[in-house]
């Protein structure tokens, strides 16, 4: 029988907007001084929310704990293009917002529901020959990049005041949540950008149960010990 170690397992981090996932799992594991850290499921920099971070044996659980459904909370912005398209990115274009009502934001936003394809960004960490895109991107070359069947269940506006909508979404994994606020900018024939982004929930772990990045980094390594899910927990259900 396999005796699991305290720090085998995973925790619920509350990423802020900022420093990048990578950035994140470098951080717990200098200040815990953790050899095995890994995260599943990566946030842009300027998203927020649930990253759920393996540490030691709990690592070899990571691409079935990224597999899971996603669920996030954000806003779009209507009427700007970006190239990446979302606000990390250079303006393309600026075109006026069309008259637009909530149940009309939604009645296009189901149009998205159900199984879709998407071509990554240029401006995202799919490799292309070894090299992310957004490296090639940064140097002004375009390549032809792979459509990807992803599922969304949900997609629905809770609020609209011109030009910013706020949303909900639930979808599978590696879903390009931006390429979605892009499409329906073009579908509009004014262009948007995703605003902000937030996640709220990965497969059965939520952002209400997470930590936030600067308080865990105040803890002790027995406090955060005590915030281990353990491996056990983790293949519940999977």
């Amino acid at each position: 029988m396999i005796e699991f170690e305290p720090f085998d397992g995973a925790i619920l981090i509350d990423k802020p907007s900022g420093p990048t996932s990578h950035d994140v799992v470098d951080a717990i594991r200098r200040h815990f001084r953790i050899k095995k850290v890994g995260h599943c499921g990566t946030l842009d920099p300027n998203a927020t929310g649930l990253l759920i971070i393996v540490l030691g044996r709990g690592t070899k659980l990571s691409e079935r704990l990224m597999s899971s459904d996603k669920t996030y909370e954000g806003t779009i912005k209507f009427g700007e293009t970006t190239d990446s398209y979302d606000a990390d990115g250079e303006l393309v274009s600026s075109l006026p917002v069309p008259p637009l009502t909530l149940d009309e934001l939604n009645k296009e936003a189901a149009a998205f529901v159900g199984d879709l394809m998407q071509m990554p960004p240029m401006v995202s960490a799919v490799k292309q020959g070894g090299v992310p895109l957004y490296k090639l991107a940064r140097k002004g070359v375009e390549v032809e990049r792979k459509e990807r069947c992803v599922h969304i269940y949900r997609f629905r506006f809770s609020a609209y005041q011109e030009p910013v909508g706020h949303f909900a979404i639930a979808c599978t994994k590696g879903t390009y949540v931006r390429s979605i606020a892009h499409d329906l900018g073009q579908k509009l024939g004014c262009g948007a950008h995703l605003q902000t982004l937030r996640r709220t929930e990965s497969g059965k772990f939520n952002v209400a149960d997470a930590l936030p990045l600067d308080a865990a980094l105040k803890l002790s390594a027995a406090e955060l010990e005590k915030r281990v899910i353990p491996i056990m927990k983790l293949v519940e259900g999977m």
